[in-house]
């Protein structure tokens, strides 16, 4: 039926869709109001203050800090901290193998993790259950009773002081899996998978053009989860690294030492390391939240 077939009534029925305006269900209209965009601020607000905050220490002197009251504008000598904050920790080689650890764990959690997460939600083979619940289980085991075990283990692989032994023990994780698994559980039709059976999908076929694709949008959301954590990570690289060969974490350890630390370097070594994943967020933050919402419209 065309819109000069409708009748009097229908048309008048229908809802009108004007600029700022979005039609939900039978009529209903999503709106903004003020004390939306107040508390949306507000949050705001507070959320960016701890980086303003590092962002005017970093500016200033170590000796303006410790006056009363403490700045509140920007000073003069940002670009000054953040060179002697570089040169002091050698943030140029903690960098390069930041990116090089936090890249591996995160492509090697995302892929890992949606095929360990296919297999729990859709294929059927015997113990799952059991297996879930222990990959569940590794979960509540807090990670500093690792840590001496998995020293030793690394030690007799002479992988001491390298960046595969930061790398190895977080190739897949288990809230990788169970978030996977979750997800696909809603959003990947069991008939999807039958269908591709019936075509002659291998399996490798119906992983590559079936599961990825549907589980994109978790993917884009693990991702950026498991480069902030690999990311801001320390207490295992602190143990297995040293300064010669250091993550960023590691690197701006050694800016704290020193018998009168300079807060101002500090601060300059912290915003330097906080701007890879601010990159990271405005690069890629546009293409997770439109894989989120076309996951969420498709589901």
């Amino acid at each position: 039926m065309t819109t000069s077939e409708l009748t009097l009534p229908q048309a008048q029925a229908r809802p009108k869709k004007g600029p700022g305006r979005r039609v939900m269900g039978a009529g209903k209209q999503l709106h903004a109001g003020p004390v939306t965009y107040i508390v949306l601020t507000v949050f705001a607000l507070v959320s960016l203050a701890p980086l303003v905050w590092t962002a005017i220490a970093a500016s200033r002197t170590d000796r303006r800090l410790a006056q009363t009251p403490p700045p509140l504008w920007f000073g003069g000598n940002l670009f000054k901290n953040l060179q002697a904050a570089w040169d002091q920790a050698g943030l140029g080689t903690a960098m390069v193998n930041s990116v090089i650890v936090a890249g591996t764990i995160t492509i090697s959690t995302v892929v890992f993790s949606t095929l360990a997460g296919f297999a729990f939600a859709k294929l059927r083979f015997r113990f799952s259950g059991v297996l879930l619940l222990l990959t569940i289980g590794t979960m509540m085991i807090p990670p500093q009773l690792a840590v001496v075990p998995l020293y030793l283990w690394m030690s007799d692989l002479g992988w001491s002081n390298q960046l595969q032994t930061v790398i190895l023990p977080t190739l897949v994780t288990a809230f990788g899996t169970f978030f996977m698994r979750q997800y696909l559980v809603q959003a990947l039709p069991t008939e999807l998978i039958e269908a591709a059976r019936v075509d002659g999908a291998s399996s490798l076929r119906v992983v590559w053009h079936v599961v990825f694709p549907a589980a994109r949008p978790a993917m884009a959301v693990l991702g950026l989860l498991t480069f902030v954590f690999a990311w801001n990570d320390f207490l295992w690289p602190i143990i297995a690294l040293n300064q010669q060969n250091p993550t960023v974490q590691v690197a701006l350890n050694s800016l704290g030492t020193g018998y009168v630390p300079d807060q101002a370097v500090i601060m300059a070594g912290a915003l330097l390391g906080t701007l890879p994943l601010l990159i990271a967020f405005i690069l890629f933050g546009k293409q997770i939240v439109g894989g989120i919402m076309q996951g969420a419209i498709k589901g």
